[in-house]
């Protein structure tokens, strides 16, 4: 009977160890690619949903100084590129600061950002 408890345990162990392993992982950058000589050339910075099926997303590419943010218009269908940037660009940003996509998207339409 000590054998099935020891059992249970062991398979409680197991499966609590599951979510650990992956947040690790997730922590440490190894699950995206982000860490050693193999680091990710493509991440994603934000995304705004605009419709069903339809978003503009902001991704950086490249590594070093030869980065870049590319803006795409993403439906079910296509990927077009809508804007083309160096990396890191703020605009109305103080310091320290990184306005949201949402704002950059409206300045750089000519439109005004909301108060």
């Amino acid at each position: 009977m000590a054998s099935s408890g020891l059992t249970v345990l062991w398979f409680v162990v197991i499966v609590a160890l599951i979510p650990i392993t992956l947040w690790l992982l997730k922590r440490s950058g190894l699950a995206t690619g982000g860490v050693g000589a193999h680091a990710s050339l493509i991440k994603p910075v934000s995304q705004l949903n605009i419709g069903p099926g339809q978003r503009l997303v902001t991704v950086e590419v490249g590594s070093g100084d030869a980065r870049t943010w590319l803006v795409l218009g993403v439906t079910a269908q296509q990927i077009n590129t809508l804007h083309t940037m160096p990396a890191g660009v703020a605009l109305d940003a103080t310091p320290g600061e990184v306005p949201n996509f949402a704002s950059i998207l409206r300045r750089s339409l000519g439109m005004k950002d909301a108060a």
